[in-house]
């Protein structure tokens, strides 16, 4: 009999439920205290039900991931949209909900970035990380009035993703003070770091 027959999940809850578990336990433990053992012991069901759907430790951990990916998706976009019509505005937005989407998700954010616990082959994984990386592209390539194909907005893109990136780790490290502090980071410090960040002053061969 399926495992997930024996606790009353249909399979799709089942995946939902494991996924809901790996969350927690990352947020509570982090990826080293991360257990598929434990997992379906917070999920309520045996311990093989995790391998069953996902195949292996790899295969959930893969799942979250992906997860994670679509949200920051999500979160970069409605920051953008908070830039209204200005392209600058807009890319700093995305700044913003790349750190917020940090401090919402801070296993997954954690994890979406350790290649070495996640099955790299994965091609849902290898599209949805494309996706979030070409909104970010996109963005800078309308903040600099160029082609998204330019080496110019790869290399731009890049510096400002260093940036955002480094302060949501200081923003899960609390470096920024409590959860008011940190709204207030995000909100205003933030976007003044990105403002002393001039994208258009980066070098590159392209005219």
């Amino acid at each position: 009999m399926d495992p997930a027959s024996k606790s009353g999940y249909h399979h799709g809850d089942l995946r939902d439920a494991l996924v809901s578990a790996t969350d927690r336990i990352l947020v509570e433990r982090g990826l080293d205290g991360f257990s598929l053992r434990e997992a379906a012991r917070r999920a309520g069901v045996s311990a093989g039900a995790p391998a069953h759907h996902f195949g292996s430790v790899y295969g959930l951990l893969t799942e979250v991931a992906i997860r994670g990916f679509e949200e920051l998706v999500a979160f970069l976009k409605a920051g953008e949209a908070e830039g209204g019509s200005d392209p600058l505005a807009r890319l700093h937005g995305q700044g913003r909900g790349y750190v917020r989407f940090a401090v919402a998700f801070p296993g997954r954010f954690d994890l979406m970035f350790r290649k070495d616990r996640l099955d790299d082959a994965n091609e849902r994984l290898r599209l949805v990380g494309a996706s979030a990386r070409h909104e970010l592209e996109r963005a800078m390539a309308a903040c600099l009035g160029r082609d998204i194909s330019s080496p110019h907005v790869a290399l731009a893109a890049l510096g400002a993703w260093s940036l955002v990136h480094g302060f949501a780790h200081l923003a899960l490290d609390g470096k920024l003070g409590g959860p008011a502090a940190m709204a207030s980071a995000i909100d205003e410090m933030l976007p003044q770091l990105l403002a002393m960040y001039r994208p258009d002053r980066e070098q590159s061969g392209d005219a």
